[in-house]
């Protein structure tokens, strides 16, 4: 059961449902990092001004990217980059447009969003940056690839887990995270009113494709995830059943999020 939105001092978000009940309204915000809550790719962040050998320079066309990245991290622990110094990089990434400004609201309403991060990153470098940013308390679980220092001080980094998805990488798939995140917490008795879904690239697509038509995807305009919903919509209307809301400035989420706190019953 649920309690009124404006028993808390908000407008009530939810028409022709019962009121009466102790629990107050929950969404759950789901996150992409890089290029999504940082401004880069972080991975080509750590290897700026860096010189690979030939070997390295490119990730293998159809092999493990995961795996091509674990190379590298040992190729640049070879040549002396150590803990602080790949703390340095992760914590000046720069966010993202308007993402300071969406965290602002975030951690204003910490009460009705639950905040998940799922990214084919790292554990280390995205916990680096959001505590850099003060934004990490906002995150209830971070999903990304284990990375940890061993006793070299190299950084070394892991497979998130393994899938039967023929669409993503053989490190992750979001879309079998998102789901099982979901039913773990519906066993928990959380109920999420609806999903949003901020991301980038075409990994964030097919996770995106599991929300239902309650649920928003926040695709940033112009980029691969954008690109992907805007072919389904035209190749199958009706396929893609969120509503989409591409964006340039995490502003806009934030704004849009407002709104519908906003809304009058």
């Amino acid at each position: 059961m649920r309690r009124c939105c404006q028993a808390v001092g908000l407008p009530c978000l939810f028409k022709g449902v019962a009121m009466s009940g102790a629990r107050q309204p929950r969404f759950l915000l789901v996150f992409d990092f890089d290029e999504t809550i940082v401004d880069e790719n972080s991975d080509e962040s750590v290897l700026r001004g860096r010189a690979l050998p030939e070997p390295l320079r490119q990730s293998p066309r159809g092999g493990s990217y995961n795996e091509h990245m674990q190379r590298v991290l040992a190729f640049l622990g070879e040549q002396g980059v150590r803990p602080a110094d790949f703390r340095a990089v992760y914590e000046n990434i720069p966010l993202s447009p308007g993402m300071a400004e969406l965290f602002q609201f975030l951690s204003k309403h910490q009460e009705l969003f639950e905040l998940v991060l799922i990214s084919d990153a790292n554990v280390f470098g995205i916990e680096a940056k959001l505590r850099a940013a003060g934004a990490l308390s906002l995150f209830r679980k971070i999903f990304s690839n284990p990375a940890s220092f061993d006793r070299r001080g190299f950084l070394t980094l892991g497979p998130y887990h393994s899938h039967k998805c023929l669409e993503c990488p053989a490190n992750m798939c979001k879309r079998k995270i998102l789901t099982e995140y979901l039913a773990q917490r519906a066993r928990e008795d959380a109920e999420f009113q609806r999903v949003f879904y901020v991301g980038d690239g075409a990994n964030d697509f097919c996770p995106a494709g599991t929300l239902t038509a309650a649920d928003v995807a926040f695709p940033r305009k112009g980029y691969p995830m954008h690109r992907l919903i805007q072919e389904r919509q035209e190749k199958q209307p009706g396929a893609f059943q969120a509503e989409v809301v591409p964006w340039e400035s995490a502003a806009e989420v934030a704004r849009y999020l407002q709104e519908m706190l906003r809304r009058k019953c």
